[in-house]
């Protein structure tokens, strides 16, 4: 089993879980992270929005997660998974490097989020890109 994805997976399967629980505990949790108050706002009105756009992203995360086991050798071997992990890499590759950006512009988000989800997104890109690299020949 390659440590590295067996770490990745944990990764994006935490990232997955605390976005279910900003669905669950709401507004404070949408602040705390860095959503945007916009989001906070509507969860305190109790729109649907959050929970979809978040509930979206604890789908994509998990599957990530499964994707990075399944590289391991820790779960079954889905469909795609060489293509699948160059692609979740890529992407945490891009959002962590892109991110750092967009602190002088910060779209409505603190400057702050965008320097710390963009070090988480670019760590995980790493983390990922390491085992990738040490499992490619065997994917």
């Amino acid at each position: 089993m390659n440590i590295f994805l067996i770490i990745a997976g944990i990764l994006s399967a935490i990232a997955a879980l605390l976005h279910l629980a900003c669905i669950y505990f709401g507004a404070p949790w949408y602040r705390f992270f860095g959503a945007g108050e916009q989001m906070a706002m509507l969860a305190e009105q109790g729109s649907i929005q959050p929970t979809i756009i978040t509930g979206g992203i604890f789908l994509i995360l998990a599957v990530w997660s499964l994707y990075a086991f399944s590289g391991a050798g820790a779960i079954i071997r889905l469909p795609l998974v060489r293509q699948a992990l160059a692609l979740i890499t890529l992407i945490y590759l891009a959002r962590g490097v892109g991110g750092f950006f967009l602190i002088a512009s910060p779209m409505g988000r603190p400057p702050e989020f965008w320097l710390w989800s963009s070090a988480i997104c670019l760590s995980f890109g790493i983390v990922h890109l390491i085992g990738l690299k040490q499992e490619w020949a065997n994917l």
